[in-house]
């Protein structure tokens, strides 16, 4: 089969906005710059959109030397230069990793922001996925989503109010698989190489509005009438893929992937 990608979607920081890319590098960690930074609690512990839905209003940037974080919680913007420094031990739904420390003013901007004390950390390290022999930053398992907008229209058939694709939060769209199609797909050839290793397991997170960070039951309860249980029986909420790259390179929208 041929897709299409659709979209293209990296988070700088780990469970806030992201931004749609015309074009991204993919590297053996994911999308370059994807989950490069997490919020964590004082003791370490990752902040989530799960327990904080405010975090969908922050709007990173990052090239690589310097974030740049837009948020209608504050009243400017932070502008910060990537530092380094020591690795402090910190944990991803329990697991541990480590960040760099990006220092207390930008401790105090989030803090402020989001109202609750928070320190921002970089990612340094290795950190392993967990089947696959991949290796990722601050996402949650794997470093690579895969959504098929088909499938988002499928689900959009089953709502009383179209959700948009930013609900997912997938870095990458793809176009031409029909509803579910990427279910049974285990590998994307094209310009880069991703081997699709498991289903994406799904949250309270699709519950919350993306721009306005309220939250309504209706899409976590809608995928549950009927994409709960359809892999090896367990009791998941599954839509969309999870997958780790093979080959390295850059992926455009627009261009075509073979699908197998």
């Amino acid at each position: 089969m041929i897709a299409v990608i659709a979209g293209l979607n990296v988070f700088p920081i780990k469970s806030a906005g992201g931004g749609a890319l015309a074009e991204a590098e993919l590297t053996p960690q994911g999308l370059r710059h994807d989950r490069a930074f997490m919020l964590v609690r004082p003791d370490g512990r990752h902040l989530s959109q799960r327990e904080v839905p405010e975090l969908a209003l922050l709007r990173p940037a990052y090239d690589g030397a310097k974030l740049t974080v837009h948020t209608p919680l504050a009243d400017s913007p932070l502008i910060c230069e990537a530092a380094d420094g020591p690795a402090r031990d910190v944990t991803v739904h329990r697991r541990p990793c480590q960040g760099v420390d990006q220092g207390d003013d930008a401790a105090g901007w989030f803090s402020d922001a989001l109202g609750i004390d928070c320190r921002l950390v970089r990612f340094t390290g290795t950190r392993p996925t967990q089947r696959g022999g991949g290796t990722l930053t601050f996402a949650d398992g794997y470093p690579v989503s895969v959504l098929s907008a088909e499938s988002l229209d499928d689900l959009n058939g089953r709502v009383d109010a179209p959700l948009p694709m930013d609900r997912f939060r997938p870095n990458i769209v793809l176009r031409g698989l029909g509803p579910y199609g990427e279910d049974g797909v285990t590998r994307l050839r094209g310009g880069a190489e991703i081997e699709l290793i498991k289903p994406c397991g799904r949250c309270v997170i699709i519950n919350t509005d993306q721009e306005t960070a309220r939250r309504s039951p209706a899409p976590l309860r809608a995928l549950a009438g009927y994409r709960t249980g359809r892999f090896d029986g367990s009791r998941e909420i599954v839509f969309g893929r999870l997958g780790v790259p093979r080959v390295t390179g850059v992926l455009r929208v627009g261009a075509e992937l073979s699908a197998t």
